[in-house]
C-alpha cells in the first residue's frame, strides 16, 4: 500500500500525505504503475459514460480525455512533446538531452502532442458509441497496459541522461526486474478480469501485443539515440502504448 501511494503521488495530482519517505520507495513503486493506470482509466471511463448521456460522442470523448489529463497533470503528455522535440530532428545525443530540458515547445513536439490528443479523442468518441462494458474495459486496459510498457522500457535500459541532474534521481538508478514482473502481474489481473467481464479474448490479446510492440520500438529508438531511457521517453512510451491499445481494441470491436 505504501508503494502504491508513492506511485499515485508520483503519477497523478491526487493529494497523498505520507509521514515519511525513502528514495528507494520511488524506485520500487514502479511495480504499481499499472494499478495507478486502472484508477486513471476508471475516472476517464466514468466521465465518458456520464457525459455520453447528455452530449454527443465527441464532446463526451473530449471531456473524458480532459479528466485523465487533469488527474495526471499532463505528466505523460509533457514527456511526449519533449521526446519528439528532442528526437524528431537529427541532432547529437547531448543536444537532444538539452532540448528535452528546455521548457519551450517546438514544432515536432507540438505536432506529436496535437496528433496524439486528436487520435485519442477520436478513439474515445468511437468507444462512447459502444456498449458501456466495452468502453470501460478499453479505458482500463489502455491506461494499465501503457504504464506497464513504460516500466518495461525502464527495466530493460540504463538511464540515458545525466543521473546527477535527474528530476527523480531514484528512477535514474537500476530498476530491479522484479518490479516489472509485479507490473506484469497487475496487467494479468486486469486482463483476466476484463476477459471474464466484458472484452472478448482476441481483442485483449491484440492490445497486449500492441503495447509490447510499442515498448520494443521505443526501447530500440531510445537506446539508439540516447543510449538509454529518460523520464520524457517513458512518458512518450506511455502515450504511444495507450494509443496502440485503443487502436487494437476499437479495430476489433
Amino acid at each position: 500500500m505504501r508503494l502504491f501511494l508513492v506511485a499515485l503521488q508520483f503519477l497523478t495530482r491526487v493529494p497523498v500525505r505520507m509521514q515519511a519517505f525513502e528514495p528507494a520507495w520511488l524506485n520500487d513503486c514502479v511495480r504499481h504503475f499499472p494499478l495507478v493506470g486502472v484508477l486513471v482509466g476508471g475516472v476517464g471511463a466514468l466521465v465518458l459514460i456520464v457525459a455520453a448521456q447528455f452530449w454527443p460522442p465527441w464532446v463526451a470523448a473530449v471531456l473524458a480525455l480532459s479528466s485523465t489529463i487533469a488527474l495526471t497533470g499532463g505528466f505523460h503528455e509533457d514527456g511526449m512533446a519533449d521526446t519528439f522535440d528532442a528526437l524528431g530532428g537529427v541532432v547529437p545525443r547531448e543536444k537532444a538531452l538539452a532540448i528535452m530540458k528546455d521548457s519551450r515547445l517546438g514544432s515536432y513536439g507540438a505536432l506529436a502532442l496535437g496528433l496524439s490528443l486528436m487520435l485519442r479523442a477520436a478513439l474515445l468518441a468511437e468507444l462512447a458509441m459502444r456498449p458501456t462494458a466495452l468502453a470501460v474495459s478499453a479505458l482500463l486496459a489502455s491506461h494499465a497496459f501503457a504504464r506497464a510498457a513504460a516500466v518495461g522500457v525502464m527495466v530493460s535500459l540504463p538511464y540515458g541522461g545525466d543521473v546527477d541532474h535527474a528530476k527523480a534521481k531514484p528512477l535514474a538508478l537500476a530498476v530491479p526486474p522484479r518490479n516489472f514482473l509485479i507490473a506484469l502481474a497487475w496487467c494479468g489481473l486486469v486482463f483476466g478480469t476484463l476477459a471474464v467481464w466484458a472484452q472478448p479474448l482476441g481483442p485483449l490479446l491484440l492490445s497486449l501485443v500492441a503495447a509490447a510492440a510499442v515498448a520494443a520500438l521505443m526501447r530500440q529508438w531510445l537506446m539508439r539515440r540516447l543510449g538509454g531511457y529518460t523520464g520524457d521517453g517513458l512518458g512518450a512510451t506511455e502515450q504511444l502504448a495507450e494509443i496502440a491499445v485503443l487502436l487494437a481494441l476499437t479495430a476489433s470491436l
